[in-house]
């Protein structure tokens, strides 16, 4: 069916900050934005809404056609509606915020994007339209939700140990973690299980394995 309006109205895109962890860095999933405006600046994968579907399964789509990236944890974040925040037209964009372990996922650059690369969290090149402050504003989320949440878990990959996993947290967390209160804290959920495996690193004693027992549990609050 036709879609008409009597007034102007504004045009709706969805945003995605996607997070993950590589070599004890806190990472950002970017573009390369491969037309105008801001063509060659880089910037959050994300693009328009279409007229049939979902704010999330738009932050999906774009996701996929942009960096090749699936199957991720999305929560919403805000929605940044300054009157100038794009020269295009009046856009309204929605924010999600995404947490990814890179076991079985292979970031590829498509669409409208002439590239796509993790930048480290902490040294970002600058980017496009009010994406940085997005971004800051997803940083602080992600922080403030790692000292109630398990959502830390969307992180990790298949099999962990303790120690990797509070190092985990640390980095999204911005803070240092007493281990025997972390270890009591995640325990004491009984969502993790051993593995029968050990991690063996250096002239450590090797470490335990564990695992997520349902991974649809990970968002659980601590009580």
């Amino acid at each position: 069916m036709p879609y008409t309006y009597e007034y102007p109205h504004p045009a709706v895109t969805t945003d995605v900050v996607i997070f993950t962890v590589i070599d004890d860095a806190l990472k950002v999933l970017l573009i390369e934005r491969g037309t105008e405006p801001f063509k060659g600046e880089w910037a959050l994968p994300g693009g328009f809404l279409d007229i049939d579907e979902s704010l999330e399964d738009c932050a999906r789509r774009e996701l996929l056609e942009e960096t090749g990236v699936k199957n991720v944890y999305l929560e919403q974040l805000y929605t940044y509606g300054a009157v100038d925040r794009d020269p295009r037209e009046r856009i309204l964009t929605v924010a999600y915020y995404a947490l990814i372990s890179l076991e079985g996922q292979q970031v590829a650059a498509g669409d409208d994007a002439a590239d796509a690369q993790w930048h480290d969290a902490a040294n970002l090149p600058s980017l496009a339209c009010d994406h940085a402050d997005i971004l800051a504003h997803a940083a602080e989320r992600l922080a403030a939700k790692m000292a109630y949440s398990t959502v830390g878990l969307q992180l990790m990959g298949e099999e962990f140990t303790l120690s990797q996993l509070m190092r985990v947290y640390e980095l999204a967390g911005r803070k240092a973690l007493d281990k025997r209160n972390f270890r009591k804290w995640i325990l004491g959920l009984d969502l993790l299980e051993e593995t029968g495996g050990k991690w063996s690193e250096g002239a450590h004693r090797p470490a335990l394995l564990y695992r997520v027992k349902d991974r649809s549990r990970v968002e659980i609050v601590r009580k």
